[in-house]
């Protein structure tokens, strides 16, 4: 129960402060800790933060597990585009501070690369669903899939940053460029 009230605090301080300005003595008032108390539980702010993105990747990994079950390729990319709105209104600021930190934070580089690799594994089976030959050379599945898995996640992070509206539009586009890509009508 205390290391979740020092997450969703770290959460609430991500957005009034940003992460260089936060610091432990904020998260541990916020929990209603002290700073000593916190440190029982994180070493430092870095731990906490890595704490707070594995919590939002377990989120995401459980929300997003079904789109790759749905056998009809057209489905499967509307079912993954609403759950990526989803998941950005409800974790934008979450996702936001892990791509950033991702190359200088080891921790949260290795839990965003592999939340990556399961959306890359669920955009291929889509993709070879829909008839896109297997494989890793570039008009195969698995380099189609990397390429739009890494270009959904740039879109939204910056539409995440507008609005809602911003949103759906980037969720048009990436469904309109998937599907264009496995051979579909968009």
């Amino acid at each position: 129960m205390r290391e979740r009230a020092i997450l969703d605090t770290c959460e609430e301080l991500l957005a009034g402060k940003g992460y260089d300005a936060m610091t432990v003595g904020d998260i541990a008032r916020g929990a209603g800790i002290t700073r000593g108390a916190l440190y029982f539980y994180f070493g430092s702010k870095q731990e906490v933060v890595t704490a707070l993105v594995a919590r939002t990747v377990e989120h995401l990994w459980e929300r997003s597990r079904v789109t790759a079950r749905t056998e009809d390729p057209r489905e499967a990319v509307a079912a993954a585009m609403r759950r990526t709105v989803e998941l950005w209104n409800e974790h934008g600021l979450v996702m936001r501070t892990a791509i950033d930190l991702s190359l200088t934070v080891p921790e949260i580089g290795a839990l965003w690369d592999r939340t990556a690799d399961l959306f890359i594994a669920a955009i291929t089976a889509v993709l070879e669903r829909a008839g896109v030959p297997a494989g890793t050379a570039p008009a195969e599945a698995s380099a189609m899939a990397r390429a739009l898995c890494w270009m959904i996640e740039r879109t939204f992070y910056h539409a995440s940053q507008e609005s809602d509206e911003a949103l759906r539009n980037a969720s048009a586009t990436c469904a309109h460029i998937w599907l264009t890509s496995a051979g579909l009508p968009a």
